[in-house]
């Protein structure tokens, strides 16, 4: 039995449709099924599990407490999703800490770990989908910020290796896409999947942050988003060839994301923010 945190989630989601595919076992745990900032509540849900995947977004600060219960009730390995800058710093520190806090947590938990690194998620560009149906202008910040954006399915592959055979016992692995890209190629690459011709108009930062605020938005959003890109207008963020050689086959491109998610750009009609993507990682 697998236990899936974060499984609203992009990458939550991308491991249940493989697990389903191998007709493996998993319960998907949400914040709507209970409150992971304490999850004493989780322990009977833990019987039977061999083993985890950890969001440390879903988990919050109750991480140690969940770990510390399932090492009592007998889960053998604990997969961490965590995030690119905890090795190849971007935005702000507070951020990264906290996923390096998240992999500190569990490598010490008594578990048998693996630990992946991700890249900024191609299904951040969602966020975009509000702004295209109003037009052909995608608004925002730091154009030429650089990342090379992973594809949730191969997080998920990974994720499913690692969660069903141990394979990855003990490895720190750093995913990501296959090739960098600043967001006016994304949004050119989303405007061809599409049928659109689009563009990226670049708008001072502070604009940026003031118009996510009054949206409501809280302050680590933009805190969030505007620092690791303006750190990745600077120096573009890192590019592995992970992928390939642990699923031995060509990462996903941007451009598979955006010909499988071309429906959201055509109709308008993604359930999205209405605010610049936020980078996950």
């Amino acid at each position: 039995m697998i236990l899936i945190t974060g499984a609203n989630g992009v990458v939550g989601r991308a491991v249940m449709t493989l697990l389903s595919g191998q007709g493996a076992a998993f319960t998907p745990i949400g914040r709507a099924q209970g409150d992971l900032f304490h999850p004493q509540w989780i322990e009977p849900a833990l019987d039977g599990v061999d083993a985890i995947q950890i969001s440390p977004r879903a988990t919050g600060p109750g991480l140690e407490e969940l770990l510390r219960l399932a090492v009592k009730q007998g889960v053998r390995r604990a997969v961490l999703l965590s995030a690119t800058t905890v090795e190849h710093p971007a935005g702000e520190r507070r951020f990264a800490a906290q996923f390096a806090r998240a992999e500190d947590l569990v490598t010490r938990s008594g578990l048998e770990w693996t630990v992946l690194r991700l890249a900024d998620f191609a299904a951040n560009a969602l966020a975009w989908a509000a702004q295209l149906e109003a037009g052909d202008v995608v608004r925002g910040a730091y154009g030429k910020a650089a990342t090379s954006p992973i594809h949730e399915t191969d997080i998920a592959a990974v994720a499913v290796q690692a969660l069903l055979s141990g394979a990855h016992a003990g490895a720190v692995h750093t995913l990501t896409g296959p090739q960098s890209l600043d967001q006016y190629e994304k949004v050119r690459i989303i405007g061809s999947a599409a049928g659109r011709t689009l563009s990226f108009q670049e708008l001072p930062p502070e604009q940026v942050r003031q118009a996510m605020l009054a949206q409501g938005l809280p302050e680590e959003v933009p805190a969030r988003l505007l620092g690791s890109l303006a750190d990745y207008a600077e120096r573009p963020g890192p590019t592995t060839g992970t992928v390939e050689d642990l699923l031995g086959r060509p990462a996903l491109t941007f451009a598979d994301w955006a010909r499988a998610n071309a429906q959201a750009f055509t109709t308008g009609r993604a359930a999205t923010p209405r605010h610049p993507p936020v980078p996950q990682r």
